[in-house]
């Protein structure tokens, strides 16, 4: 098998000399799941919602579309994983905004991807409907639909939600590690907005007229519930878990939350970042932030890329190495989501090059779906269920945004007299949970 970690459950059930009888099933029976995951990963439309490789790029330059040494992501790996729709994250950071350069840094990371296409147009595509992405799965492209992590480059005027769609934004971020000018963040404990500004609303209805999907993950529990109450189409949390598993930790979403974004139709992205998804690895990760901002006082000669790459190394040597999640703990926040709201309300939103050296074990970069996969079937997830999760729910809410989008302008026209027609209904909208 080309993948190291499927063959660990293998390896266990042979050294333990696991047999029919004992519950478990046999080394045949995990190497037929093995395959079934492979197949179903070359078979199915994988999407996954975050995808950091534009700012890792934009930092270290390199050719993802062959082999790189570094980061999560690859052409080549992806193509072993059965990635299909990497949303690349257009990801301006916090701080641009007070000095007012979030618009040109989104608008160069853009670029960026674009350029991804112009150098290899044998490989990738970008996606601006969920037409492309199924057109482009047919013909053996990899689509490269864009998300803008934070709204900042936006800069208080409703005009640039248009521009940044026709450059092929299909989702926002509204705020990131800092409120801003339009939602308060759950990360920043200075939350002047309780929630939404008057233009955060204004920007909700118009990236719902425009047909861009609205991401609620990073934005504070205030700022959600504002989202929801105006929103006119599903939402998204594109690389969020379950704060169930790590009490406290508002980037993550609560029960409550995740059964209200279910019931407005939208999707839980599950972000693999091992600090999202145990408490212990939570409690670290935070110890260690703590600590790395002391460090960065006392050496202000160090810039903040070089911070990141290092301090981890450093305070490991003192406090112990970082504790992994696992690809069991994965799987336990897509369990805990489908037993709160069923099967079509939750997705991946990996984070890949994004969260650092966090990755859980079994799932360090964009060849790993399979590992999901398989984990996903031995937990007894029909291939139906497996290809909702794995692209079929984020798809449907896209497509819902679309219609919606597309009922506005008709009905529009229609007001002006150019068309008498009617937005037809979507295939799979905003419904209710089961």
């Amino acid at each position: 098998m080309p993948y190291k970690f499927l063959a660990l459950p293998v390896l266990a059930l042979l050294l333990h000399g696991c047999g029919p009888d004992s519950g478990r099933p046999s080394a045949d029976g995990a190497l037929d799941l093995a395959e079934r995951a492979q197949q179903l990963a070359r078979n199915s439309i994988i999407v996954d919602t975050h995808i950091d490789v534009p700012y890792r790029l934009s930092l270290t330059p390199a050719d993802i579309a062959n082999a790189t040494e570094g980061g999560d992501f690859d052409y080549p790996r992806a193509v072993r994983g059965g990635l299909n729709a990497p949303f690349m994250s257009i990801y301006t950071p916090a701080k641009l905004e007070a000095e007012g350069r979030s618009k040109e840094v989104a608008e160069t990371l853009i670029s960026l991807v674009e350029g991804f296409v112009e150098n290899a147009p044998d490989k990738f595509a970008l996606a601006r409907s969920v037409a492309d992405v199924r057109q482009h799965f047919a013909s053996g492209l990899m689509s490269l639909p864009m998300g803008m992590e934070n709204g900042s480059p936006i800069e208080g005027d409703l005009e640039n939600i248009k521009h940044f769609y026709d450059r092929g934004i299909r989702y926002v971020t509204l705020t990131h590690s800092l409120s801003n000018h339009i939602s308060d963040s759950s990360y920043d404990e200075n939350r002047p907005l309780n929630g939404l500004s008057d233009f955060g609303f204004d920007i909700v209805r118009e990236l719902n007229r425009i047909g861009i999907m609205i991401d609620i993950s990073h934005v504070s529990d205030d700022a959600f519930w504002q989202v929801l109450e105006v929103t006119q189409t599903p939402v998204i949390a594109s690389h969020s878990s379950a704060r169930h598993f790590t009490p406290g930790f508002e980037r993550n979403m609560s029960d409550e939350m995740i059964i209200a974004l279910a019931k407005n139709g939208g999707v839980i992205q599950i972000n693999f970042g091992s600090s999202f998804l145990t408490q212990e690895s939570r409690a670290y990760a935070d110890a260690r932030s703590a600590a790395r901002e002391l460090f960065s006082m006392e050496h202000p000669d160090m810039d903040e890329a070089e911070l990141y790459r290092s301090y981890s190394e450093i305070y490991a040597k003192e406090h112990g190495p970082f504790p992994f999640a696992s690809l069991e703990d994965v799987l336990d926040h897509f369990d805990h989501v489908i037993e709160l709201v069923g099967i079509d309300h939750v997705g991946i939103g990996s984070d890949y090059d994004g969260v650092g050296d966090s990755l859980p074990t079994g799932l360090k970069d964009v060849s790993n779906y399979p590992n999901l996969i398989q984990g996903l079937l031995e937990r007894g997830y029909s291939e139906q269920d497996i290809q909702k999760i794995l692209g079929e729910n984020l798809l449907r809410v896209w497509r819902a945004v679309e219609l919606h989008a597309d009922g506005v302008a008709l009905n529009r026209r229609s007001e002006h007299g150019a068309t008498t027609s009617t937005a037809v209904a979507p295939e799979s909208g905003v419904h209710d949970i089961h």
